[in-house]
């Protein structure tokens, strides 16, 4: 009882650090809020029966300390200048050191080397809370900043660490780690001519992260080759779970293919060059979660034919709901949308 008290306090106050950060109206506030947004996720992340957890926790607090202390010295320095306020998003430098401290705190590369080691040790809420929650706060003040054509070749190099370093990865938390990597790069694409895009994108990709994330929770798979054997699992709950996949890799016609049409749209006017890119290394993405597709349907392993049927209980039926308006969810849409 009290074991869970106390993680109801810490994640009360994981959300109010988030909520002080996204309406504060000065960057030392804005820090404030992250500092209360780390200090109360540390303790949700230690388990004493794990020891990785606990070494995850010592990590993430030594990363986000370092980019703490570094957005706070780039504040600091700026507010002794008498200019501050006038050429506060006008200075290349300023700009440049904040869009890499608040990259580096929302993990997003070339600043994502600590991202994959620490979800790694981590059970699947705190890794949900960490590819999702943790990243409002840094997005909201990224969307601050005048980027231009500061944070282009940052889209393309994450782009490419996230197309790339998930190709030969057997960890499902990994995977979603470098996924994660990929669709940060496509909301901070959307800031570069509307501020208020990328919040739409955040929460359908937080829907579909739920989604796969609670099957996986429910499941206790970690692995690849987990998938492979899913006794329990008949045929066509294995289409619904894969098909989840190529949602959140925004294949048409699923519900993912939804926030990137609005990118695509967004951008295919003044930034064709760029969208092209985006486009062509999301494809590297979507192949890796078809050939966890592929290999789970198609590779011949043993399976118990007597036992291919799910025993289905209130958590299963919420996942087929969820998976539900993951993948007919853009169909239901354009039909709502045509009839009023």
């Amino acid at each position: 009882m009290f074991k869970n008290s106390y993680k109801l306090l810490f994640l009360f106050s994981l959300m109010l650090g988030t909520m002080i950060t996204i309406s504060s109206t000065t960057w030392i506030s804005a820090w404030m809020g992250l500092e209360i947004n780390l200090l109360s996720f540390i303790p949700l992340m230690s388990d004493n029966k794990n020891l990785m957890s606990t070494e995850s926790s010592m990590k993430y607090f030594l990363v986000q300390a370092m980019a703490s202390s570094i957005l706070l010295f780039i504040v600091i320095i700026y507010m002794m200048n008498s200019n501050f306020y006038s050429n506060f998003n006008q200075n290349f430098y300023f700009n440049l050191l904040m869009i890499s401290t608040l990259m580096m705190k929302m993990g997003m590369a070339p600043f994502h080397f600590w991202f994959p080691n620490i979800i790694e040790g981590l059970n699947w809420i705190n890794s949900l809370i960490l590819l999702t929650w943790q990243k409002i706060a840094p997005l909201m003040l990224l969307s601050y900043m005048n980027m231009n054509q500061i944070i282009i070749p940052m889209i393309i190099i994450s782009m490419i660490i996230s197309a790339i370093g998930g190709l030969n990865q057997t960890s499902l938390r990994k995977i979603m780690v470098y996924s994660s990597i990929n669709h940060m790069s496509w909301m901070c694409a959307s800031m570069l001519l509307n501020k208020s895009i990328w919040l739409n994108y955040f929460i359908f990709y937080s829907f579909l992260s739920i989604t796969l994330i609670y099957n996986f929770y429910i499941n206790k798979l970690y692995y690849m080759n987990q998938l492979y054997s899913l006794y329990n699992y008949s045929m066509e709950m294995k289409l619904i779970f894969f098909m989840n996949f190529l949602s959140l890799g925004g294949l048409p016609p699923f519900l993912g293919f939804y926030p990137k049409w609005m990118v695509i749209e967004l951008l295919s006017n003044n930034q064709l060059f760029l969208i092209s890119i985006m486009v062509m290394l999301t494809l590297l993405t979507l192949f890796f979660y078809i050939r966890m597709c592929y290999s789970s349907f198609l590779l011949n392993y043993y399976e118990i034919k007597w036992n291919n049927m799910i025993n289905m209980n209130n958590k299963h039926y919420l996942y087929l709901i969820l998976s539900f308006i993951s993948i007919f969810g853009l169909l239901l849409m354009n039909i709502l949308y045509f009839m009023f």
